[in-house]
C-alpha cells in the first residue's frame, strides 16, 4: 500500500478488482496485486479471510510447502499427510468464505487431494497461480492430467511456472563431478548449498553465493577459474529453456483448452530458465509461442485474459451471494 499509495504512485497502482487491472494498465503505470500464500496466519478465526480480502488480498492457497490447520500440502508425498491428502473442516468454511467474499482459491502449493476437493468444492472458478505439467516434470508441485481436467472442469486457469526445476527434471551431477566441486569449495572454505527441497526444487545457494563473493579479488578470481575448468570438462545438465517451458504450454492447451492455461514466473532473483530468467526476457515466450503458431488472440488470453477472465467471474460469484443472501434476510 506504501509503494502504490505513497512512494510511487505515478508508476504503479494497486489493483482490487478484475477491471482496476485493465484501468491501470492503460494508464501506462504498472500494476500490482497482493496474494497469500499460506492460510495458516488465519489460524482458527475465520474472520481473517475477510481481514485479508479488506487488506487487499485477492488470492490466496490454503497451504504452502507443508501441512497446516487448512489442508496438506504437496510435500506430503514426502512428509505424509494430516488431513488424509485432504481438506480439514476449517480449509473447507474458509473456502467458502473466500467464494463469498470474492477471494480466488489458488491451488498450486496444496496436495494433489486437497487441489482435487478445492474442485469439488469451490463455487467459483480455482487458479493454479504457478504450477507445470506433471506429465513432463514429475515432481509433487507439478499438476498430473486429472487435476488439470478438474481445475478447468470449474473453468479456472493453470498458470505454467517458468522455474526450471519444474520445467525439466535435472539430471544428477557424475560423481566425478560432485567430487570435483566438493574440491574446489573446500579449497576455497565454502560452505556446501543447501540439499534438495521436496518438492524437487534444488536447495538454496544464497549462503555459498555471498561466501564466494566475500572472497578476496585475486581469490575470486582463481576461484572463477577454476569453476570454469571444471564446467568445461565436466558440464551439468543444462537448465530448462524457452522451448521446454512452451512445451508445458502446449501440453497443457491440448489437454483442457487455450481458455484455461497461462503464464507465470515466480521470479525471486530468477528462475533459472534459460531465456526466461526475468521480466525482461518475457518476449522470448511470446516469439516461442508464435513460432509454434499460437495467435495474437490466445497469446493475450495466456499473459493476462484467461486470468482477468476468472477474476472476474470470481467477483459475479461473489456478487450473487450476497444478494442471495440479501433476500434471504429480507
Amino acid at each position: 500500500h506504501r509503494l502504490t499509495e505513497q512512494i510511487a504512485p505515478d508508476k504503479i497502482g494497486l489493483a482490487l478488482t478484475s477491471a482496476d487491472v485493465r484501468r491501470i494498465a492503460g494508464s501506462g503505470r504498472k500494476v500490482a496485486l497482493i496474494g497469500v500464500e499460506n492460510a495458516y496466519p488465519i489460524g482458527e478465526d475465520l474472520r481473517r479471510v475477510k481481514e485479508f480480502y479488506d487488506r487487499g488480498g485477492r488470492y490466496m492457497s490454503l497451504a504452502h510447502n507443508g501441512a497446516n490447520q487448512m489442508s496438506d500440502s504437496n510435500t506430503g508425498e514426502r512428509d505424509g499427510y494430516m488431513w488424509k491428502d485432504g481438506i480439514s473442516p476449517m480449509g473447507e468454511r474458509v473456502i467458502a468464505e473466500m467464494n463469498r467474499l470474492g477471494m480466488m482459491v489458488d491451488v498450486s502449493h496444496p496436495s494433489r487431494g486437497s487441489m482435487l476437493k478445492a474442485a469439488q468444492l469451490s463455487k467459483a472458478p480455482i487458479i493454479a497461480s504457478h504450477s507445470a505439467v506433471r506429465a513432463l516434470c514429475d515432481v509433487p508441485r507439478n499438476m498430473d492430467d486429472e487435476m488439470l481436467k478438474a481445475l478447468a472442469k470449474t473453468g479456472g486457469v493453470v498458470q505454467i511456472v517458468g522455474f526450471s526445476s519444474y520445467i525439466k527434471t535435472p539430471k544428477p551431477d557424475t560423481a566425478e563431478r560432485t567430487t570435483a566441486l566438493k574440491a574446489l569449495r573446500e579449497r576455497f572454505t565454502i560452505p556446501e548449498p543447501a540439499p534438495r527441497q521436496a518438492s524437487g526444487a534444488p536447495g538454496s545457494t544464497r549462503t555459498m553465493d555471498d561466501a564466494v563473493a566475500a572472497l578476496p579479488a585475486a581469490r575470486r578470481a582463481e576461484y572463477d577459474r577454476a569453476l570454469a575448468d571444471i564446467n568445461t570438462r565436466m558440464p551439468a545438465d543444462p537448465p530448462a529453456t524457452v522451448k521446454d517451458y512452451v512445451n508445458h504450454i502446449d501440453y497443457a492447451v491440448k489437454l483442457i483448452g487455450i481458455d484455461h492455461v497461462g503464464i507465470s514466473s515466480d521470479f525471486d532473483g530468477g528462475g533459472g530458465v534459460d531465456g526466461f530468467n526475468s521480466a525482461a526476457e518475457a518476449f522470448n515466450v511470446t516469439l516461442e509461442l508464435v513460432r509454434r503458431g499460437y495467435t495474437e488472440q490466445q497469446i493475450g488470453k495466456m499473459w493476462s485474459g484467461n486470468l482477468l477472465r476468472v477474476w472476474g467471474q470470481v467477483e459475479a460469484v461473489a456478487k450473487q451471494d450476497r444478494k442471495s443472501t440479501r433476500l434471504k434476510s429480507s
